[in-house]
């Protein structure tokens, strides 16, 4: 079938920089899909981003659909036609609704299945022009974009991200005749906003890139940024440095350049007494520069993507110098200003800034962090007095002028500013601390002060939250509930800290809480917790089973729940897995049908008749004083590859002993040795919940 080459461009408006890029790729999805649904085949699809433009071009599209074949069934043929040979009113109505003579109607034949013997009609369905279908195909993956608040402008009706300004649409050489957002295609775009200010004509969707091209226009979203990343780090060694380039600034930095030229400027050496991380702020936040470090320094540099290539870039530099100086002086001065009082003096601050409605101050919160996180360094063996001064300081760099004007800096000026004031070490790193882990592969704290601090941070949160009916919904999670959860039990598990949470919720809700919280929080705040590790190893590739059989136990304590979890899902990799689970399920419910937990567990070894069932007591009974203290020991894993061991001599028993035996004594001695066998499975997991 014949193809041609297809493009599409939407001129707009600068787009937002920072969704550019998926709004493209949303746009180049939906057009695909459209084509997919109308069966329409192709080759490549090129995706182009650019501040204000987005376009898709997709190589070898069909001209038109394939024509189809179909085949449409009515009343079977022997009420087709009276006793006088005339169509009765079932057939009449059939060829009337399918558009056709009754001369065309046919009989079904055998291969029709349970078709056969009915009325048929075949036709074939002529395939439509692509040109016919591509306006509504791009005007459908348009109006799907994730685009969260749509505008208008003018006195239009029409509504998107941004104005629109130019419609390029292209099948071949030809215009496609389409009308989308109130403009009209054609094959005129436009070129660079000031080197090529004027109109473009693309000649076809091929010469689409090399036209604009020659307008200072570079389409490609991937080109501009892999040049981008060239030009900085060559500019960083260029300064004897090397500049830091982090995804998202680059990302939003190619969304803001359509011909992108990067130049490097300094500032005053003097402003380096400045933590370099607010001077990093303002600079990559505010101006989107990239700094530059050497020897793990920060350089008096910085380097801008100018969206222009000047003939006089050192003018270009000096307005850039100019602007970014002001800047860096304002955080001069906050961290001048700051200093002058201690970072404990501002706590009374905190008295008027609410925390949440009804849970008091941000002082109130970091009151009973004090109290909460003393207890938990109590259980760490933690020294207290250094997590309650912590506590005292942890939020006050809140209300100082650096985190006023740089609110990513929070927890980090805290530490400067506890240092300056020789706060202990542990005391000035719980500032920062009491915020890690951040987001999901973060570093957990280092000191155990910052540790108490930031569990107790998390669970006061938690604990007050819950406690007023504030739980995360769907995809609505306003305090990140869902991060903090995470937090606490990553904070647990991977430093090895063994506290139940049970004794951890009944610390943080026996807090001095302005109101009382609901009565059911500890339980609704425990199922939710306990819910956040199982999306936590589905993350390590551990099967939902694997936590569930552990999960059934009831167990609260997070590092004994992990331990438990990891030897599972080693035991269930054992060749012996599959049998033993099975044999535990079946346990499972030949106990259950006689009685369960009122089934002594006590085996008279005199009432043993088959060889297979002394076999197993044997077994069982000598396991049971070498498992004992593998279990003790939290040994799960060890224990497991003990029991796997089993295998053999419990398939002998089922396979060979009647358990429901006539004798009654019989039946519940064995039923006794089965108690046993359960027994020595479930004091670390329910196997019998794990799938073949």
């Amino acid at each position: 079938m014949a193809t041609q080459d297809f493009l599409v461009e939407l001129g707009t408006e600068e787009l937002p920089p920072m969704a550019l890029k998926s709004l493209s790729e949303a746009f180049a999805d939906g057009i695909v899909n459209g084509l997919n649904d109308a069966s329409l085949t192709t080759d490549k699809v090129t995706i182009f981003a650019a501040p204000r433009r987005m376009a898709v071009r997709i190589t070898g599209l069909a001209e038109q659909q394939a024509d189809q074949q179909e085949t449409l069934y009515g009343p079977p043929a022997k009420i087709a036609y009276d006793a006088d040979g005339n169509l009765t009113k079932a057939a009449a109505g059939f060829a009337a609704r399918a558009g056709v003579d009754a001369s065309e109607l046919q009989t079904a034949p055998e291969s029709a299945g349970k078709n056969a013997g009915k009325l048929m009609i075949q036709r074939t369905i002529k395939g439509k022009q692509t040109v016919e279908l591509l306006p509504a195909i791009v005007q459908t993956s348009l109006d799907k974009l994730p685009i969260p608040k749509r505008m208008r402008w003018g006195d239009s009706r029409v509504e998107f991200v941004r104005p629109v300004q130019w419609l390029v649409m292209l099948f071949g050489n030809a215009v496609v005749d389409a009308e989308i957002l109130g403009l009209q295609a054609g094959n005129t775009s436009m070129g660079h906003r000031f080197h090529a200010p004027g109109e473009v004509s693309i000649n076809s969707p091929a010469e689409y890139e090399e036209t604009l091209r020659a307008a200072y226009v570079m389409a490609s979203f991937a080109e501009r940024s892999e040049l981008i990343a060239k030009q900085v780090k060559a500019a960083g060694e260029k300064l004897g440095g090397e500049a830091v380039i982090s995804d998202d600034l680059l990302e939003e930095v190619t969304a803001l350049n359509e011909w992108p030229v990067a130049l490097a400027g300094s500032f005053d050496e003097s402003f380096l007494t400045v933590p370099a991380e607010a001077l990093v702020s303002s600079m990559k936040e505010h101006q989107k520069y990239f700094h530059v470090m050497k020897d793990g320094q920060l350089l008096n540099n910085f380097i801008t993507v100018a969206n222009i290539e000047s003939k006089d870039p050192a003018q270009v530099i000096s307005g850039n110098e100019r602007v970014i100086r002001p800047r860096l002086a304002d955080a001069k001065f906050f961290w001048d200003t700051d200093r002058k009082q201690p970072l404990a003096s501002r706590f009374d601050k905190l008295e008027n800034v609410v925390w949440v409605n009804s849970l008091g101050s941000i002082a109130d919160k970091a009151r009973r962090i004090s109290t909460l996180g003393q207890k938990i360094a109590s259980a760490m063996n933690a020294d207290t007095a250094l997590v309650e001064r912590a506590a005292r300081l942890c939020k006050n760099d809140l209300v100082s002028n650096m985190v006023f004007e740089f609110t990513d800096l929070q927890g980090l000026a805290g530490k400067y500013y506890a240092e300056h004031d020789g706060e202990h070490a542990d005391v000035a790193a719980a500032m920062i601390e009491q915020y890690m882990p951040a987001f999901a592969g973060d570093a957990l704290p280092d000191t155990a002060t910052g540790t108490a601090i930031a569990l107790a941070d998390r669970l006061d949160s938690l604990a007050g939250l819950f406690g007023i009916g504030q739980l995360p919904t769907g995809s609505k999670d306003p305090f990140a509930l869902r991060r903090a959860s995470l937090g606490v039990l990553r904070i647990l598990v991977e430093k090895k800290i063994n506290i139940d949470l049970s004794d951890l919720l009944d610390w943080a809700l026996d807090n001095d809480w302005p109101i009382e919280l609901q009565a059911d929080t500890k339980a609704a705040l425990t199922e939710y917790l306990l819910d956040r590790f199982s999306a936590w190893y589905q993350d390590a590739h551990i099967p939902a089973d694997v936590f569930l059989s552990v999960r059934a136990l009831g167990i609260t304590q997070p590092l004994d729940i992990d331990r438990r979890v990891k030897a599972v899902h080693a035991f269930s990799q054992l060749e012996s897995a599959a049998a033993l689970a099975a044999a535990n399920k079946r346990v499972s419910n030949i106990l259950a049908k006689n009685g369960g937990d009122t089934i002594t567990a006590e085996v008279n070894a005199e009432l043993l008749q088959e060889v297979q069932e002394k076999a197993l007591f044997e077994e069982v009974t000598a396991l049971a004083d070498l498992v004992g203290p593998v279990i003790k020991r939290g040994d799960y894993e060890g224990a497991l590859t003990v029991l796997s061991t089993l295998r053999d001599v419990v398939d002998n028993f089922f396979d060979n002993v009647m358990v429901m035996a006539d004798d009654e004594a019989i039946k519940n001695n064995r039923l006794a040795l089965l108690k046993q066998l359960r027994a020595m499975f479930i004091a670390i997991a329910d196997i019998s919940l794990l799938q073949g």
